[in-house]
């Protein structure tokens, strides 16, 4: 059987099945509270903190950061910075007043654009490009050097004791393009928020929150689009909220896994509400080595996680797919009110004999055809399936991809508001009030002024 999604291991591409498509129903919902829509809203940092003006004020980001104290500014004028940019202070907030000409440009040389491992930071209203690793890595897996994150200066082991997890983290309005692993990678890092970002081109995936338990992260209102994945959460366990994101033509749209290579297995408790997830099997995107094609949501070896009202629509190998993961099976998974159409398939459930999976159940789903295909009557809410297995279909070679380097730039993207007037806002207790209840089925046209053109969902 051929393997269907791909996970990056010490550099190289390593395949792990993906099956049995569980429809795991996201509690649906939205954020209420100073920090859940995070537009300068909380309160503000004390009167005594600094901004400090790129180029004004100091030359360089770097230079800027360097002079920063807890909750400083450094606001940075439009340019072309080649620069690999680490912020260590706490509470600093790094933000760009143009956000499609603040550009910090790995010019294809640099590993990384910003590195965070400091608690509290805020990164914002610019944008990162061809690095050859991550476009912001925020860590609490760091070194002298600024950062371990995994698939960062190579993978080590956790040890919760050397590396406790970074505490506290934004990320919003940063237009993430062209990196050769990660845009934005949230690794070892909590109460966080990932929001109203762009991630295009990278060659692994375009948004990742990896090894947190509990992560209490949110993802909500980006779009992903040209890459291998759009967004991927690995031994990221609940409570954590994917809700109102975009992920359209990219190999594969989205992917919840557990993985061995990383601590906190299994994965568990996951909620992902009222994305778009569309036409992911796009060519001109960056090829993986042996990895999947055509998938919309694919789960392996995940656990107790929650589909609910997500659009899944044209992906040519199947809608959601619910695996195993080697001995992990997928169990308790929830798919609900989700609304499937033109797939290959819309559910597959592929689990395997070696961990087959039970308790996953499907209801109120607009769907038309599943494998198995009794599978919507044999995996009820909410008692779910029994133990079962099935085998995963053969497929065919994956297309051959593009280098992530010659992947289209995306058109301008919104800006934070107010970015040059508005207060300093550190990342602190985040994510706030998060409501999946209110958090609708998305209409074909989500977001879609500002994918790049001919993007736009069926």
């Amino acid at each position: 059987m051929r393997p269907l999604i791909v996970r990056r291991a010490h550099g190289r591409w390593r395949a792990a099945t993906l099956g049995g498509v569980l429809v795991a129903a996201l509690l649906c919902g939205g954020c209420s509270g100073p920090s859940a829509t995070t537009d300068g809203h909380a309160p503000a940092h004390p009167a005594r903190s600094a901004t400090i003006r790129v180029p004004v004020q100091a030359p360089t980001i770097k230079a800027a950061l360097a002079r920063a104290r807890p909750g400083d500014l450094v606001l940075v004028s439009p340019g072309v910075y080649h620069e690999s940019v680490r912020v260590r202070t706490d509470r600093v907030v790094l933000r760009g007043t143009d956000r499609n000409r603040v550009i910090i440009d790995g010019q294809g040389r640099r590993s990384n654009g910003i590195v965070v491992t400091a608690a509290g930071v805020s990164v914002e209203n610019l944008t990162v490009r061809n690095h050859l690793l991550n476009g912001v890595l925020v860590t609490g897996m760091s070194d002298a050097d600024g950062g371990l994150g995994r698939g960062s200066d190579g993978y080590q082991h956790l040890d919760p004791a050397r590396f406790p997890p970074l505490d506290g983290f934004r990320v919003r309005y940063v237009t993430a393009h062209a990196n050769g692993l990660y845009g934005i990678y949230a690794f070892n890092a909590r109460h966080g928020v990932i929001e109203r970002d762009h991630a295009s081109g990278s060659a692994d995936s375009g948004f990742y929150v990896g090894q947190c338990k509990p992560c209490h992260v949110l993802v909500q209102d980006n779009i992903a689009d040209h890459n291998a994945i759009g967004y991927e959460g690995t031994n990221a366990s609940g409570p954590i909220w994917v809700l109102r994101n975009r992920f359209t033509r990219n190999r594969v749209g989205l992917t919840v896994n557990t993985d061995y290579q990383e601590a906190y297995v299994p994965q568990t408790g996951g909620v992902v509400a009222g994305n778009l997830v569309a036409d992911n099997n796009a060519r001109d995107t960056p090829e993986q080595a042996d990895g999947g094609f055509g998938i919309g949501i694919g789960i392996a070896g995940g656990q107790r996680n929650v589909l609910l009202r997500n659009r899944v629509s044209g992906n040519s190998h199947a809608g959601v797919v619910l695996a195993s993961h080697e001995d992990v099976p997928p169990l308790a998974n929830r798919l609900e009110d989700n609304t499937l159409s033109d797939n290959a398939v819309d559910i597959a459930y592929q689990a395997s004999d070696r961990s087959p999976g039970q308790g996953n159940c499907l209801r109120g789903n607009t769907l038309h055809r599943t494998r198995p295909e009794n599978l919507p009557r044999t995996a009820p809410c909410p008692e779910g399936n029994r133990r079962s297995s099935a085998a995963a279909p053969r497929t065919a070679r994956p297309p051959a991809g593009i280098a992530f380097l010659d992947v289209t730039p995306p058109p301008a993207q919104p800006q934070l508001p107010h970015a040059r007037s508005a207060p300093a806002t550190p990342a602190r207790q985040l994510p706030g009030d998060v409501h999946t209840d209110r958090v609708p089925l998305p209409a074909p046209d989500l977001l879609a002024t500002r994918p790049r053109h001919g993007a736009t969902a069926r």
